[in-house]
């Protein structure tokens, strides 16, 4: 179900042809793309059904939402997940009643590169490049109770053997270009005078 207008089994279709046509046009050779939808990759219930089909390839693009994208990559913890889409906002259920932001919906994710966790919600300080000086025995220094999202990001980057990308530095986010509380109208649903 596209419930967001950016997962629904059309949706996943038209990329997976879109794949299909650049990779031939590029290297002159056919790829296997794999189509698959899941109602809800932000609740686990449903991507365990799937977890068996899923790892018979070698990557996932995931067009779900950042919160889909770090459950994906959560569950199936060595495999490569790889955001489709740029999130914007979101949020998720741990259980009945209970709900945690995952995502800051920056609209710059760097799931891709910090393995499926976000360093800009997950860190307490928001740091978008390595761990503070604070971490201690893989516990954030802010909360003790809260384990040091550099030190997850390491531990999933190693599973993945993608330890360079911990190298990486990131530019700053320009948050000036944030606006809260975050509203976006589908173009299909906008009025002519506003498009």
């Amino acid at each position: 179900m596209a419930v967001c207008m950016a997962g629904g089994e059309k949706e996943v279709s038209i990329l997976a042809s879109m794949l299909r046509m650049v990779f031939k046009k590029d290297t002159g050779k056919e790829i296997e793309v794999g189509e698959m939808t899941i109602e809800r990759q932000c609740d686990r219930e449903f991507i365990i059904p799937f977890e068996e089909k899923i790892r018979q390839y070698e990557a996932v693009i995931s067009i779900a939402c950042g919160v889909g994208v770090q459950f994906l990559s959560e569950t199936l913890g060595d495999m490569v997940v790889v955001p489709g889409l740029n999130t914007r906002f979101l949020g998720s259920n741990e259980g009945e009643g209970i709900w945690s932001e995952r995502c800051r919906a920056c609209g710059d994710c760097v799931l891709g590169d910090t393995g499926g966790i976000c360093p800009i919600t997950i860190c307490a300080k928001g740091l978008l490049n390595g761990p503070c000086g604070g971490t201690n025995k893989g516990k954030c220094e802010v909360d003790k109770d809260k384990d040091c999202a550099w030190t997850l990001i390491y531990q999933r980057l190693e599973k993945l053997g993608a330890l360079d990308n911990i190298r990486k530095i990131f530019p700053p986010k320009n948050y000036n270009a944030q606006t809260h509380p975050s509203r976006i109208i589908h173009e299909a649903y906008q009025k002519e005078e506003e498009k």
